[in-house]
């Protein structure tokens, strides 16, 4: 029959066919397999549960399987060929329902009950520079949130397989599996998309705008570039920014199956992950193994090694201690980062990290977190006694994975694809440390960051770094209260263009001022103009995980909750001093404009003229932004504490009792 096509306008038109308006049908055949014992002991939504399962066409002889959630971040609308009815988000959520899919088959192969639910995820690429990004931090706390509700709402569930990819989706993924950690759950990370044959990585190809506007490339050549830079339609981008180092760390942790971490979207190796990681739930479940008897202290311990080896993302500061409260396990802190980061060398050389810069499919088939953490054992730096969800140990895992027909086929495939030898991008540690490869973070301190700050010390270009290892600029403040404004300073649309030997101070953009945006739209711009490495940034904002260069950012206390970087004017001297060699760092004011002392000048200046909350916050992000500072803050993870939340709430309440009390009190007295 052919389409019918109808006036918009005429919502009241008759149906060309009334017989097809149906009032009644025969519902699903055969009975259920009930028994006298599930009637009077199970509870009515038990029962009604099974009524659901055979009404959307659930066989009813197998509806008393073990039940499994497959909790997916999908998004969009994906036609059978692959092409899109409806756009999703980002390439990250596009094809992880076939990942779904295939852990649906496994779990009916092996007897179970699959559902599914979806939680689907923004893309912080898309929201860069727009009013969307006030939303992506919070946005985790709440996915975790609602995933955790879905999960406790099947009240029937063994196990969950938890399938996620990109920046804020995999973390609250994590969030939630950690924090049903009682249950054999199991996490899917969904993968990475290729780079092109020809064309830049899709990290680079954001800078397109800001190069274009300094003449640095050409719109011909801007327009191709920005067609080409996905090579497939699925998975997380190209390099080791939050998403992918959030796989790595997911695996690292013990909640995935092995070598799980960056495969290639859409392929049978990444399909068969998600098969795998169903068995491994239903194995889980049948010998009493759940997923808090694998997320330990030592466990978070891990991650934070291996972050430091693979030169991982700042974001993950936010995230490792967000899943471990989750998990209800000790929060690592700065100083627990500080100290694995003086321990561990990165030997990983992967975008946007140098100095050749792999994507990550290749770190995947050099043997991904496997080879690394072997590396690590070697060193004497892994807990190796940890579990996993496989209930096999580390030790157990790395002496397979050493001679296992997986590493050998893997390693060979990038020599034959790609022509690259697996230890040039897993480097032996000490063939890394001869080749000027360094500790991934440093931790600032200063007068402009009394309660800390954060930056990548390894991504520096090392063509600004003294020869003795230590970073040292000291350069012409100029400050902006919002991105906007910055960004136009640096492809030079302003009066006063951002020039080399300037330090960017970019404030008020922290969790109270707008939800602790990302600024990748100012780092970006900065690695790949040609006058960016001569460049500073210092921000109560965070970074992107593809950023690199010299670029301070979680500093703390924020301007908006009186930091003394929100005293800083056009024109004052600051000074950045960062050891990679030692991990030592500062971030100082250290000359004025109008010549008063800077410690002065911090102490009794006024915050800076017009600095307020972002007026396009949302009301949402700013209940966030207000709970979880009390629950620590950045610091602290950005996640909630109920218990001390619900303490400041008590003691506000009785605060304000009080107050009325006394109130009332004076107003009869003066009666």
């Amino acid at each position: 029959m052919a389409d019918v096509v109808i006036d918009p306008s005429d919502y009241f038109a008759a149906l060309d066919a009334p017989e097809t308006l149906a009032t009644k049908a025969d519902g699903p055949d055969g009975k259920l397999p009930l028994s006298d014992e599930i009637l009077r002991s199970w509870t009515s939504g038990d029962l009604f549960g099974l009524t659901q399962s055979v009404g959307m066409g659930f066989d009813p002889r197998r509806v008393l399987g073990d039940q499994y959630l497959i909790l997916s971040t999908q998004g969009g609308v994906r036609n059978p060929d692959g092409t899109p009815q409806a756009l999703g988000y980002h390439t990250g959520h596009w094809e992880v329902g076939l990942l779904g899919q295939a852990a649906a088959e496994q779990i009916e192969r092996d007897g179970g009950v699959p559902f599914a639910a979806f939680v689907s995820d923004p893309c912080d690429g898309r929201t860069q520079g727009t009013h969307g990004m006030f939303d992506s931090l919070p946005y985790r706390n709440d996915a975790a949130i609602v995933m955790r509700r879905l999960i406790r709402s099947l009240p029937r569930r063994k196990g969950v397989i938890g399938i996620a990819t990109c920046d804020k989706g995999l973390p609250a993924m994590m969030m939630a599996l950690a924090g049903t950690g009682h249950l054999a759950n199991v996490l899917v990370p969904g993968g990475v998309t290729l780079p092109p044959t020809v064309g830049e990585d899709a990290g680079k190809v954001q800078t397109i705008g800001a190069r274009y506007s300094r003449g640095e490339m050409t719109l011909e050549e801007a327009s191709v570039a920005g067609c080409k830079a996905c090579g497939t339609p699925g998975g997380g981008c190209q390099f080791l920014g939050t998403a992918a180092t959030s796989q790595v760390i997911a695996e690292a942790l013990g909640m995935t199956v092995p070598h799980a971490a960056l495969a290639p979207s859409g392929q049978p190796i990444w399909t068969r992950l998600a098969r795998d990681a169903a068995a491994t739930a239903a194995a889980m479940h049948a010998s009493g193994l759940s997923l808090h008897e694998v997320l330990t202290d030592k466990a978070f311990e891990n991650a934070m090694l291996m972050h430091a080896a693979v030169g991982g993302s700042t974001n993950l500061l936010l995230h490792i201690p967000a899943v471990a409260a989750a998990a209800g396990r000790r929060r690592p802190t700065a100083d627990d980062f500080r100290r694995i980061n003086q321990s561990v060398p990165r030997f990983v050389d992967c975008l946007p990290n140098g100095p050749v810069g792999h994507p990550t499919v290749r770190l995947f088939l050099a043997g991904g977190v496997p080879e690394v953490a072997w590396h690590l054992r070697e060193a004497g730096l892994w807990n190796s006694d940890e579990k996993t969800v496989t209930g096999m140990t580390w030790n157990e895992l790395l002496d397979k994975w050493q001679n296992s027909e997986r590493r050998e086929v893997c390693r060979e495939r990038l020599r034959a694809a790609d022509g690259v030898d697996p230890d040039e991008v897993i480097l032996p540690p000490a063939i890394a440390k001869e080749r000027g490869l360094t500790s991934t973070v440093c931790f600032p301190s200063g007068n402009l960051c009394p309660e800390g700050s954060v930056i990548k010390a390894t991504s520096i270009d090392p063509t600004v770094i003294d020869a003795d290892g230590v970073y040292r600029k000291r350069g012409r403040a100029r400050v902006f209260s919002k991105e906007s404004d910055a960004i136009a300073a640096v492809k030079g649309q302003t009066e006063k263009p951002i020039e080399a030997g300037d330090v960017i101070v970019l404030i008020g953009r922290g969790p109270i001022g707008c939800g602790m945006e990302e600024t990748y739209q100012i780092t970006s711009a900065l690695k790949y103009l040609s006058f960016g490495k001569h460049v500073a940034l210092v921000t109560d904002a965070r970074f992107s995980g593809v950023s690199t260069g010299a670029c301070v950012g979680h500093v703390g206390p924020e301007a908006l909750a009186g930091g003394p970087i929100g005293r800083v004017r056009d024109g004052d001297t600051v000074e950045i001093i960062i050891d990679r060699n030692t991990l030592d760092g500062r971030v100082d004011l250290v000359a004025t404009i109008d010549g008063t002392d800077p410690i002065k000048a911090l102490q009794t200046r006024p915050i800076a003229e017009g600095l307020d909350r972002d007026e396009n916050i949302p009301e949402d992000t700013r209940l966030w932004a207000a709970l979880q500072q009390v629950g620590g803050g950045s610091w602290g993870g950005c996640t909630y504490d109920v218990d001390k939340i619900i303490e400041t709430l008590n003691a506000g309440q009785a605060a304000l009792a009080a107050r009325n009390s006394e109130m009332s009190h004076q107003q009869a007295s003066a009666r």
